[in-house]
């Protein structure tokens, strides 16, 4: 049936039940009719993935079917029945934090607890009245693209003394809140545990005083505690990433990028002051985001003779021709005696020694303020659905626990366990021991410092008799990180003694030889910038393998790293069946997933994702004030991603869309009338603005135009609708910081692999490699970074739409749901377990 036809009958269809679904409408009165919109396989066990936590695992691909048994809908409505939970945020603020209030204010309820804001953190805690408040489903919205924390955040003396906590206690009791969900810093979170363990005595003296009866102490006996980290500072030891740090990293490079073009106008030398008076993380990360020419961490104090390290340092960048030098400092950097290394210090050595033209810049508390990213609003998102499930399942045996990220993984951890180590790097640092706070922050730190010292404090040697030649490539579309993977590719290859060579336009240019050497300057200022310096292309080299053939041989290239999308994986595919016919193509390869649909095989992220991620998320934010302004409108906005849901779907979990239509969950006819009841019960509510995200190629029949007509004649005298096509500016922008460290990590790994294989590969005086293992994908799969032959990852494809068959985000679904406040059954079967801190740092990824 041809599109425009099929799209008639349809629409005669929906007006002739225009009648029915209105008296529908009018016999429900306010409640949320649409209980069809969930996730259904032929049973809800199939979606049980339970791995073990250090484990690569997997979840099923699933058809879905929009149905929901009575009682599965049942036992997820009556989850928290009788239960009561309270959220505070404490301490410093973290963009993010209000996603995380926003997701246990609402899957709370949508367990049937009651959910109560503290406002004001422990004061309000102690100070009770007004300042613990029962919350509603709409007192929470818009809050995702708020930073801060709307509940307010107080520093408590009170709550330090006893007297204070007996306060909190009767306030509690008095509300029926046996449940605590704590945001905040390893002070926040001791302060919980201390509140949890003095519980039984704090009733019975409440008790003995007359305060509150045995009834309301019986029905209280026991508190529940959750904490999330909160603190954009990331010193918390067990997770990867706190609440607030990806944000931060965002506000501070946006300021280097900003900086970098005046110091480059006048070649000036600055130094930048971070925030991290006892953690190095936000210094350290944007030192590699930015190719940053010195950092200095309270972890790694420098060398006794720093000063002449540093200052030769800057002057041989300068003699390479670098116009600025960038120098980044924690505002806790100290040398190894423990004297404090201010910004001011380094300025005054720079203007002495070298006479460059030297600036601070402070950066403060910027980096606590704006938007929260896409990755801290999904973050929070998620760290709130698993605390609140961790509090529903507490019992009086259940320690305190501090729900954490391992890779993607959500895992619950014992909390003192977490302080412990904490204050243990503190102490380690105090005690001068250096090199055990270093091992106490994790591997993934560790990683990161050791990369940075390659790339920044190594001379590249000159000579370079004896060394193996690699090429670097671009394939596919462009992607934001492609350049920062290329920087740090050449660079540990010239590290490592290499010839590296660049080749412009993917598969393409190395058939036609458009290919050169790159030096150490080649790559210079590589880092910050979007798109493709190489140029690249969807060409695949089957067709040229003759000409590709020649070139390696011509030019002499021994290893290949391919940094691209689900092209550079099918033409490594290509490369292996090729090795048959041709012997030139016997070489090791690398294939690097750089791609904004995130749908290369073997990996749960590429590079150029979060990007993508991120600008799809700051134009929704804006539409979503447009239609805040205007009231009763709802936008459908169109994603890229080819057959991916990736996009649509995180975007609709950072951005708190109503909808999101992807390939992976198939829909009908009635799931997009059951969507358009729900906005109608929406616009009769206070918040009247919908989001709807539909994927690219979600469905070849009800496209972007097709959804956009259907809502529009739905919703007629209801609300308006408006459609948005986002287009080609997801693939541009700087890279975020995610994608720059992301990236620079995974050229470092590819590249080290590199040389190892080629090593191996030596026979007869040449390279030969043959086995399946030579020809990898190097992907993140949970907590690692995993080379993976493309030869095994070929039974994992889906090769027709160009996506991996197990996907693991679509777990996520569900909680867009239910945030969006469709009522669906949640899934329970692949909630963290507790695990113990020694087991989770001995399984990280290092990444």
């Amino acid at each position: 049936m041809h599109k425009d036809e099929f799209h008639l009958k349809f629409f005669m269809c929906v007006i002739q039940s225009r009648q029915l679904v209105r008296t529908r409408q009018r016999t429900a009165g306010e409640a949320s009719t649409s209980s069809t919109f969930i996730p259904k396989t032929d049973t809800l066990k199939s979606l049980d993935t339970t791995d073990d936590p250090d484990t690569v695992g997997s979840i099923p691909i699933f058809k879905t079917e929009w149905i929901m048994t009575h009682e599965e809908h049942h036992a997820a409505k009556t989850l928290g029945i009788g239960k009561a939970i309270a959220v505070l945020t404490s301490g410093g603020d973290a963009q993010g934090m209000n996603a995380a209030v926003r997701a246990v204010v609402r899957v709370g309820i949508f367990t049937g607890a009651r959910v109560f804001f503290v406002h004001e953190g422990y004061q309000g805690l102690v100070d009770g009245g007004d300042h613990i408040r029962e919350a509603t489903w709409e007192s929470v919205s818009m809050m995702l693209q708020l930073g801060g924390t709307v509940i307010g955040s107080a520093r408590c003396k009170d709550f330090r003394e006893r007297e204070g906590r007996l306060r909190a206690a009767y306030n509690l009791v008095k509300r029926g809140i046996t449940n605590l969900c704590v945001i905040g810093g390893d002070g926040s979170l001791t302060g919980a545990d201390t509140f949890r363990s003095e519980w039984s005595d704090l009733l019975s003296d409440l008790q003995k005083a007359g305060k509150i009866t045995d009834e309301e102490a019986t029905k209280s006996s026991y508190l529940n505690i959750v904490g999330l980290v909160g603190s954009i500072d990331n010193d918390f030891c067990g997770t990867d990433m706190t609440i607030g740090t990806d944000s931060a990293l965002h506000r501070i490079i946006e300021i280097v990028d900003a900086i970098t073009t005046t110091a480059q106008s006048h070649q000036r030398t600055f130094v930048l002051e971070v925030m991290g008076r006892h953690c190095g993380y936000l210094a350290l990360v944007t030192s590699l985001s930015c190719g940053a020419d010195w950092v200095f961490i309270p972890e790694c104090p420098p060398d006794d003779d720093w000063e002449e390290h540093l200052c030769r340092r800057l002057s041989e960048t300068r003699t390479r021709g670098s116009r600025l030098n960038i120098i980044i400092v924690a505002e806790g950097a100290i040398d190894k005696n423990g004297k404090p290394i201010t910004s001011e210090d380094i300025k005054n050595l720079v203007v002495k020694r070298l006479g460059y033209d030297t600036r601070v810049t402070v950066l403060g508390h910027v980096q606590r303020g704006g938007t929260p990213s896409a990755f801290d609003r999904i973050l929070g998102s998620r760290m709130g659905v698993e605390a609140v499930m961790a509090l529903l399942e507490g019992t009086p045996d259940t320690p305190a626990c501090v729900v954490s990220l391992s890779g993607n993984q959500a895992v619950r951890l014992p909390l003192m366990e977490c302080v412990q180590v904490t204050k243990d790097v503190t102490k380690a640092m105090d005690d001068k021991k250096f090199d055990e706070a270093m091992k106490l922050r994790g591997r993934s730190f560790m990683n990161n410092w050791e990369v940075y010292k390659l790339l920044a404090h190594v001379r590249p040697p000159v000579s370079k008799s004896g060394s193996h030649t690699v090429a670097v490539m671009n394939v596919g579309a462009p992607a934001a990180g492609m350049n920062a993977a290329v920087r740090s590719t050449v660079r540990i290859g010239l590290i490592q003694g290499n010839r590296v060579l660049v080749v412009h336009d993917g598969f393409e240019g190395l058939a036609k030889g458009q290919i050169e050497e790159a030096g150490w300057s080649y790559v210079g200022g590589w880092t910050g910038q979007g798109g493709s310096k190489l140029g690249t292309k969807r060409t695949l080299p089957k067709k040229s393998f003759e000409q590709i053939s020649a070139n390696i041989t011509k030019f002499n290239i021994q290893g290949l790293v391919i940094i691209g999308g689900f092209e550079a994986y099918t033409g490594g595919l290509e490369l292996m069946e090729g090795r048959k016919q041709f012997d030139e193509l016997c070489i090791p390869f690398v294939v690097i997933p750089a791609t904004v649909s995130n749908n290369v095989p073997g990996s749960d992220f590429s590079i150029g994702a979060d990007t993508a991620l991120n600008t799809i998320c700051t134009t929704c934010d804006r539409i979503k004030q447009s239609a805040a302004g205007t009231k009763r409108r709802v936008f459908i906005i169109e994603t890229m991603g080819g057959y991916c849901g990736y996009l649509a779907t995180m975007a609709g979990l950072a951005a708190g869309a109503d909808a999101a239509y992807i390939f992976e969950e198939p829909f009908t006819i009635r799931d997009l009338q059951a969507n358009v009841e729900h906005l109608v019960q929406k616009m009769k509510t206070t918040v009247k603005r919908g989001l709807v995200l539909r994927n690219e190629k979600c469905n070849e029949n009800y496209t972007t135009d097709f959804i956009f007509n259907l809502y529009s004649e739905e919703g007629k005298g209801i609300f308006d609708s408006r459609k948005n096509v986002l287009g080609h500016m997801q693939q541009g922008g700087s890279p975020t910081p995610f994608d720059r460290n992301f990236a620079t990590k995974m050229g470092a790994k590819a590249m080290n692999w590199m040389s190892g294989k080629i090593k191996e590969s030596y026979r007869n005086g040449r390279i030969f490699a043959n086995t399946p293992d030579s020809g990898c994908v190097l992907g993140m799969r949970k907590r690692a970074l995993l080379f993976q032959p493309v030869t095994e990852l070929k039974d994992q494809t889906d090769f027709e739409h160009r996506i991996p068959k197990e996907q693991w985000w679509l777990k996520l679904r569900p909680i867009l749901k239910i945030l969006a406040k469709y009522e669906i059954d949640l899934d329970t079967s692949d909630h963290a377990h507790l695990e113990h801190i020694s087991r989770k740092r001995s399984g990280e990824a290092g990444v």
